[in-house]
């Protein structure tokens, strides 16, 4: 049987409902990343060109600093990737976590909650990051979905 994780980053706690709920109804394992120096309002002001989103956001390099590991991310099949749209694409932090694990032979599935965009290039980028894996187009998940929702959300995602 396939084993599923779903891993997520969340800057307001909107994209931790989500994944909780995505796990819940898909019986996936959950791993939060979380940054090693925590977001601030301030930091997440992306109206001020100066704030800490924006300079990352600016900076193709930059790879914020996980606290904590996926224990063993070998036994996972697939695995959900989600976070909020930043820019039009996933934030850095989530290049941190692509580029931190083999993704070889495993199925990436981007998963995103959004103010007013879409994933944009986020597939594509993630793609780029984990060039053995397959990525998935994905989706937004915007709102209160319910696991019946999700659930059919995921067959159709796959």
């Amino acid at each position: 049987m396939a084993k599923i994780l779903v891993a997520y980053f969340s800057a307001s706690g909107t994209t931790a409902k989500v994944a909780k709920n995505l796990a819940a109804a898909t019986g996936a394992d959950l791993f939060e990343i979380v940054p090693e120096k925590p977001y601030s309002s301030a930091d997440l002001n992306w109206r001020d060109k100066k704030s800490r989103t924006t300079t990352e956001m600016n900076d193709e390099s930059c790879r914020p600093a996980i606290a904590g590991e996926v224990a063993d991310m070998d036994v996972y099949d697939t695995v959900f990737v989600g976070f909020p749209v930043w820019w039009y694409v996933e934030p850095r932090i989530i290049d941190t976590f692509l580029e931190a694990y083999d993704f070889s032979g495993k199925t990436v599935v981007p998963f995103a909650t959004s103010g007013g965009s879409g994933l944009g290039q986020a597939p594509r980028r993630m793609q780029t990051l984990a060039p053995d894996a397959k990525v998935l187009a994905g989706g937004l998940l915007n709102g209160h979905p319910s696991q019946a929702e999700l659930k059919e959300w995921v067959e159709n995602a796959r």
